[in-house]
């Protein structure tokens, strides 16, 4: 376990800490120092502190200032390895989120974790790459605005984390609705690619967010006192729109199975019009190699070897030949 391996560490705060502010009291939306970091954690006034969950001290500082959280409860903040849940511990709560990946260079769908301690004194949260939605919140703090208790700040973390799964997701639709009516006009090899990497987003936005979808639900059933009915009214909110981004990852992935037929059905077709068309060349080539064969053999005997217009008489026949051909395939309706 992580914890017992640390705690002889000496802590770097200044390093470790990347963001805390006061969320009550009168000096609420104060952005806390390092040194004044863990101070306000063991007192009453409610503060929140945000930390590098890749950090080496992280498991030792968590450790000397939250010493009454049950060592299993610091192993899964600080574990490389997440799946989203939120757990009720006595008045408090371990919730363990996902949002969009905005890191440049990195896929939108590779979805970053989010980890927090949360109760009504305090709020501890940890990310192991950049989550916008800690951002947001500090940035509105720093305005003055923000939340201002423990409930607010789990309802606009979440809300904030889904406004980007849903602008993510609606891009990804948008991508699939142009790529449905490109299709329908014309077909190229690059879109099989795309539609490729469509089904993959699928894919992946909805295996992450089916567990994301579960631990919101599992919330309105067992939640602290402190997350009132207006707050788990908001929580249902964004879990309603956790529900239609699944749903609609489903629909996309049948959708695109669909788009899928709709190419591989037209490319079928463009082949089968190209094997026609030289099916059509070859009936017409056949009796007319037959006989410039026939008529090239170097014999004697051969009739016209001696008239001096036989060439073009036999080119002529050729001609007639092609002409009959084109008939009998237009009375077959060959063409």
């Amino acid at each position: 376990m992580y914890i017992f391996a640390m705690q002889n560490l000496v802590p770097r705060p200044a390093d470790l800490i990347e963001t805390g502010f006061v969320l009550d009291g009168p000096n609420a939306g104060r952005r806390l120092t390092p040194a004044e970091a863990p101070d306000v954690l063991r007192s009453e006034t409610l503060g929140w502190v945000h930390l590098k969950a890749s950090h080496a001290d992280a498991p030792g500082w968590i450790v000397e200032n939250l010493s009454y959280l049950d060592p299993t409860i610091i192993d899964a903040l600080v574990a490389e390895e997440t799946r989203p849940r939120i757990t009720r511990i006595g008045d408090g709560l371990i919730v363990i989120l996902r949002g969009i990946n905005t890191i440049e260079g990195d896929d939108p769908e590779d979805m970053v974790s989010i980890r927090l301690w949360i109760d009504q004194q305090r709020i501890v949260s940890l990310s192991r790459r950049k989550v916008r939605a800690v951002d947001d919140i500090a940035q509105a703090l720093e305005l003055g605005g923000g939340p201002r208790d423990c409930a607010e700040f789990l309802s606009l973390l979440v809300e904030r984390l889904t406004y980007r799964i849903e602008s993510f997701w609606r891009g990804i639709e948008e991508e699939a609705d142009q790529l449905e009516e490109d299709v329908l006009e014309e077909t190229h090899d690059a879109m099989r690619q795309q539609l490729v990497e469509l089904r993959r987003r699928a894919i992946i936005l909805r295996r992450y967010l089916l567990p994301q979808r579960d631990a919101l639900k599992v919330l309105q059933t067992s939640h602290p006192d402190w997350l009132e009915a207006d707050d788990l009214r908001q929580m249902e909110e964004e879990l309603d729109a956790i529900e239609r981004v699944v749903e609609d990852a489903d629909a996309m992935r049948e959708r695109m199975a669909l788009v899928r037929d709709e190419l591989a059905g037209q490319l079928s077709d463009r082949l089968n019009r190209n094997m026609y068309m030289l099916s059509v060349l070859s009936a017409l080539f056949l009796p007319l190699g037959f006989l410039t064969g026939l008529f090239g053999i170097n014999v004697a005997g051969m009739p016209g070897a001696g008239e001096p217009m036989a060439f073009w008489m036999f080119c002529g026949g050729l001609a007639v030949v092609v002409g009959l051909q084109l008939l009998i395939l237009r009375r077959l309706r060959w063409i």
